[in-house]
C-alpha cells in the first residue's frame, strides 16, 4: 500500500496526447518533428498505456479554451492544408466510424473521408486496455462494455454487426457462464460510512436476516432492509396502477424509501450507490419508477420495496449479459477501422481481431480513401463563403501539435460530444444551440487493475463486491471471455484484471448539476490520488491481499464526459417528442449533420450506430 510510485509507474500515468509529451523518454523525441505525427513513431500504441486514460490530459485542452471564451483562432489564422474530402467526421468513436461505414456504402468506396479525433486512440468510449502480467497479455475495456441485448438492435445496427462479421451467437460459448457460478457477491462496509471495515459475502443468496445480521448496521436498519426485500406490501394503498405510475416518476427512490416505505434514514447509506452504474447518479436523483423497472446490471437484483406494489409492468425477458469481447466494444471499433482502412489491423474475423495489433502509422496515409487523424481537436466547423446552410462546402479547423490547420469537405458529420457543438459551430440557430447545451454528459470512471492472481476472491467465495461508501463503489473480476487466441485466466492462480467503478456524485443537486460537479472533481483529481485510493480500498476489503505485492498495473479510464444525457422525470419537463433537446439539437444544418449517442439520449452502442445512419441519410438527401 505505502510503496513509492516508481518512475515507470509515473511515466505510465502520464498521457501521450497533445499536451502530455514527455521529452524525458527517448522514444518521444522521435515525435518532435516539423510535421507533428506521433502516430508514425515506432512504439506508438495507446492501448498498452496505463495510468490516466479515457479523457487523458491533452485531449480537452483546446475544447476547454473554447468553453472558457477564448477565440478559436487566437493562435492565428489556420494553415490551409489544401485537403478536400467528400466527408469529414468529427469524432472517431463508434458513431463516427459507423458514419464513415454508412457513407461509403451510400456514396461508394472511392469516397474520400477524413475522421478527426482529439484523443490519442480511436474508438471514443469503446477503448481498449492492454496489460502485461506474468507471461501473458490481459485485455479489458476502457469504456463501452458489451453488445447490450442484441436482439433489440434495429435492423440498421444489426446490419453493421453483420457487415463486420460479428456473430453474437458466438458469445454463447465464448463467455464462460459457469466460471463464476459458485462465486457470489459481497458487500464491503467501510469504516468512514458504516463505522468499521467489514466485508460480508452472500448478497442475494444468503437469506436477508442472516446476511444483514453480519453487517455493521443497527437493528432497526437491518429490519427495514429485510422488510423491503421480503415483504409484499403495497406502500401506496388506495391508488390505482395508473395513479401509482403517475406518482412514482416524480419522487426519487431515496424519498420513496424514507417517505413512502418509512425506513430509517440510515437505510439510504446501504442503497445510495445502487443506481451509480446505470444512471451515473445516486438514488436521490433517480425516480422510484425508474428503479422499479430496472435491475442491478451485474448482480441482477431487483430494487427493494416493490414486491407488493402491483405496478402492472410486465418486465421483458432480459437477454443474458454475455455479448462481450475481451476488450469490450473496442473490438467493434477495431473491426470498423479494419474495414475502412485495410492493412491497419491484420486478420479478417471477429476472433482474430481480439489479439491483432493495430498499426497506427497506417491510419492517416496519403492516397488512402479513408483517413483517421488522431490528436486533432476540432475548434471550428462552418459553411464556406457565408454563414448559412446554402453554402456548398464546409471548412473544418482543428488544432494538432499546437498548430491550427483547416480542411474542406462537401459534407460534415459531427459525431462528437453534442454539448460541444455550439462552440464549434456558432452559425447554428440559437434554439438549436440551446438544446445542445442542455445535454450534460455523465462523468464516470472505469478503473482496471491487473493483479498477480485472484485467489483472494476465490477464498471469499465472490466474484464481485458492492462497496456503497467507498471511493470505487463496485469491484469485480473481469468478464470471463475466451475468443480466438485469447484465453481468459480461469485459474485463480493466474493473473487477472479487476474492474472498479467510480461515479462522482453530489447528492442533493439536480442530475445535470451533479454531472457538472462530478466532472470538475474528476478533472482535478490526479492519477496519484486514484492510485492511493485503489490500493487503500483493495487492501482493506480483500483479506490476504497485499497491494504492494499483488498489483501489476493500473489504468484509470477517466470519462469526464461519459454517458449520454437521458431524460430524468425528476428534473426535466414533460417535453413533446419534437421539443426534446436531443431531437432539436440533432437537426441537420446545410451540409452539417449530427450523430453520436447524445443525439438519441441513450448511452448504448446501437444508439450510436443508429444516429450515425440517420445523420448520413440526411446528408445524402441534401
Amino acid at each position: 500500500m505505502h510503496r513509492n510510485i516508481s518512475r515507470r509507474d509515473f511515466l505510465n500515468g502520464m498521457a501521450i496526447g497533445v499536451g502530455g509529451l514527455l521529452a524525458a523518454d527517448p522514444l518521444l523525441h522521435a515525435w518532435m518533428s516539423t510535421e507533428f505525427a506521433p502516430e508514425k513513431a515506432p512504439g506508438y500504441y495507446p492501448p498498452a498505456l496505463t495510468g490516466m486514460r479515457g479523457n487523458h490530459d491533452g485531449s480537452f485542452t483546446y475544447a476547454h479554451r473554447l468553453r472558457d471564451g477564448e477565440a478559436w483562432d487566437s493562435d492565428g489564422a489556420p494553415t490551409k492544408t489544401g485537403e478536400s474530402y467528400d466527408l469529414v467526421i468529427v469524432g472517431g468513436g463508434i458513431s463516427g466510424l459507423a458514419a464513415a461505414h454508412f457513407y461509403r456504402k451510400s456514396a461508394g468506396e472511392r469516397s474520400r473521408i477524413l475522421i478527426l479525433d482529439n484523443h490519442d486512440d480511436f474508438g471514443g468510449h469503446a477503448k481498449r486496455n492492454e496489460f502485461r502480467a506474468g507471461n501473458r497479455m490481459l485485455l479489458s475495456y476502457g469504456g463501452t462494455q458489451s453488445i447490450e441485448s442484441p436482439g433489440r438492435y434495429s435492423e440498421v445496427a444489426r446490419g453493421v454487426l453483420s457487415d463486420l462479421g460479428i456473430e453474437t451467437e458466438r458469445f454463447q460459448t465464448a463467455y464462460d457462464q459457469k466460471l463464476y457460478r459458485n462465486l457470489g457477491t459481497a458487500v464491503f462496509f467501510d469504516r468512514e460510512t458504516f463505522g468499521e471495515d467489514r466485508i460480508v459475502p452472500g448478497l442475494g443468496t444468503t437469506p436477508w436476516p442472516e446476511f444483514l445480521a453480519k453487517a455493521p448496521l443497527s437493528g432497526e436498519v437491518r429490519r427495514d432492509i429485510a422488510r423491503l426485500y421480503t415483504e409484499k406490501v403495497d406502500y401506496l394503498p388506495g391508488l390505482s396502477i395508473a395513479q401509482k405510475r403517475a406518482k412514482l416518476p416524480k419522487i426519487s427512490y431515496a424519498d420513496y424509501l424514507t417517505k413512502i416505505c418509512k425506513v430509517h434514514p440510515d437505510v439510504l447509506k446501504f442503497f445510495q450507490s445502487y443506481t451509480n452504474d446505470l444512471f451515473a447518479v445516486g438514488i436521490d436523483a433517480v425516480s422510484a419508477l425508474a428503479c422499479s423497472e430496472s435491475s442491478d446490471d451485474y448482480g441482477g437484483y431487483s430494487y427493494a420495496g416493490f414486491l407488493g406494489m402491483n405496478l402492472g409492468d410486465e418486465a421483458e425477458r432480459e437477454e443474458p449479459y454475455i455479448f462481450h469481447f475481451p476488450d469490450g466494444n473496442a473490438s467493434i471499433a477495431r473491426l470498423l477501422v479494419r474495414s475502412l482502412i485495410p492493412g491497419t489491423i491484420p486478420g479478417h474475423t471477429m476472433e482474430d481481431v481480439v489479439t491483432a495489433r493495430a498499426d497506427y502509422s497506417r491510419l492517416d496515409q496519403d492516397g488512402s480513401p479513408v483517413r483517421i487523424r488522431l490528436n486533432s481537436t476540432v475548434v471550428r466547423v462552418g459553411h464556406v463563403g457565408a454563414a448559412n446552410p446554402g453554402a456548398r462546402e464546409v471548412e473544418i479547423a482543428y488544432m494538432r501539435g499546437g498548430q491550427l490547420a483547416s480542411v474542406r469537405a462537401r459534407n460534415c458529420v459531427l459525431a462528437c460530444y453534442n454539448s460541444m457543438i455550439p462552440y464549434l459551430c456558432p452559425e447554428l440557430p440559437d434554439k438549436q444551440k440551446e438544446a445542445l447545451s442542455y445535454l450534460v454528459k455523465a462523468p464516470l470512471v472505469y478503473t482496471h487493475v491487473a493483479i498477480k492472481n485472484w485467489t483472494a476472491f476465490q477464498k471469499l467465495g465472490v466474484h464481485q463486491i458492492e462497496a456503497p461508501g467507498s471511493f470505487h463503489t463496485y469491484v469485480a473480476l473481469d468478464f470471463p471471455v475466451t475468443l480466438g487466441e485469447y484465453k481468459f485466466p480461469s485459474n485463480p492462480e493466474e493473473p487477472m484484471v479487476l474492474f472498479m467503478l467510480r461515479t462522482p456524485c453530489k447528492p442533493g443537486l439536480s442530475q445535470r448539476e451533479q454531472h457538472r460537479a462530478g466532472r470538475a472533481e474528476l478533472l482535478r483529481t490526479p492519477f496519484a490520488a486514484f492510485e492511493r485510493n485503489i490500493r487503500d480500498q483493495l487492501g482493506r476489503m480483500l483479506p490476504g491481499f497485499d497491494p504492494a505485492r499483488d498489483i501489476e498495473g493500473i489504468t484509470v479510464n477517466r470519462w469526464a464526459h461519459g454517458y449520454a444525457y437521458g431524460y430524468n422525470s425528476l428534473f426535466d419537463p414533460d417535453w413533446s417528442e419534437e421539443e426534446k433537446p436531443w431531437v432539436l439539437g440533432r437537426k441537420p444544418f446545410g451540409h452539417i449533420a449530427i450523430a453520436n449517442s447524445d443525439a438519441g439520449a441513450i448511452a448504448y452502442t446501437d444508439c450510436a450506430i443508429d444516429q450515425a445512419h440517420r445523420a448520413v441519410s440526411e446528408l445524402m438527401k441534401s
